[in-house]
Formats: structure tokens, C-alpha cells, sequence
């Protein structure tokens, strides 16, 4: 029996897709619910399985997506620089960059979450300035990838 190479990409590439954007969308509502508690013992709980969460799938998924995709792009024939491709490595570099600092905010949101609970002072003024930048962050990312999305599945003809 033999892998058609296709539809190997192809399923890859979905579900790198699905992994990358499920956690994220999962990961931010996990966050923002456990900040709206207030009580450290949630928000460092969180704040410490969204870390482990994108090093386990956000960041394979990221690195899967990309690769899979440039392989469609080979075996289907297109061009590497097609309008609607290069409209993507945009969106997808939009999103890369509010991710990064992202993930830099929320390990330091659940650092001082962790010390706040072991000190039994209340959550640092700074955890909660980090979640809004973390928060504002998020939303290019969300929305440069529901374009990908956009872009992946229509693959218009933009110029």
C-alpha cells in the first residue's frame, strides 16, 4: 500500500492547522477566565499549562504548518510567490510575531503568580499589566490566522 504524498500534506497541514489554532483560541479562553478569578492558586495553575500547552502543540503545530504547506505548494504546482501565498507568509509572520511575546508574558505572568502565592501577597499590578498586553497581542494573531484560513481554502486571485 502506498501514501499518496498529496494527501499525506494535505492532512498534515489541516491538522497542524487545527492544532495550532485550537490551542491558541483554547489556551487564550483558559487564560482570560482563570485572570477574571483573581485567585492566584487558578491564575498559576493556568498561566503554567498554557506554557507547557504551547511548548506541546502551539509550537510543533507552528513549525509543521509552514513546512506542510510549502510541500502543498510543490506538489500542487504553484508557484511559491502565487499573491494569495505570499499574502499568507505575511498573515502567518503577523501571527508568529504577536505569538512570541506572548508566550514571553505569560511565563512571566505565571512566575508571578507562583511568587505572589508563595509570599501570600496578592497578584502583582505587573502580572495584570502583562495579561493586557498579552490580551491585545492576541487578537492580530487570531485574526491573521482566520485570514490563512480564509486564504488556504479560497485561494483567490488578488492581483
Amino acid at each position: 500500500m502506498s501514501v499518496d504524498p498529496y494527501l499525506l500534506a494535505k492532512w498534515l497541514h489541516i491538522l497542524s492547522a487545527t492544532v495550532l489554532f485550537g490551542t491558541g483560541i483554547g489556551t487564550a479562553f483558559q487564560m482570560v477566565w482563570a485572570m477574571r478569578t483573581g485567585r492566584l492558586e487558578t491564575i498559576h495553575s493556568v498561566a503554567s499549562g498554557v506554557v507547557v500547552a504551547d511548548w506541546l502543540f502551539t509550537l510543533p503545530a507552528g513549525i509543521v504548518q509552514p513546512l506542510s504547506g510549502l510541500w502543498l505548494v510543490y506538489l500542487a504546482g504553484y508557484g511559491a510567490g502565487e499573491p494569495w501565498l505570499v499574502v499568507t507568509y505575511g498573515l502567518y509572520l503577523v501571527a508568529l510575531a504577536a505569538w512570541v511575546p506572548v508566550v514571553r508574558l505569560q511565563i512571566r505572568i505565571r512566575d508571578m503568580a507562583g511568587e505572589a502565592l508563595l509570599r501570600g501577597e496578592p497578584l502583582p499590578e505587573a502580572a495584570r499589566r502583562a495579561f493586557r498586553v498579552w490580551f491585545v497581542l492576541g487578537w492580530p494573531a487570531f485574526i491573521a490566522l482566520v485570514g490563512v484560513f480564509w486564504l488556504m481554502v479560497a485561494k483567490p486571485a488578488l492581483w
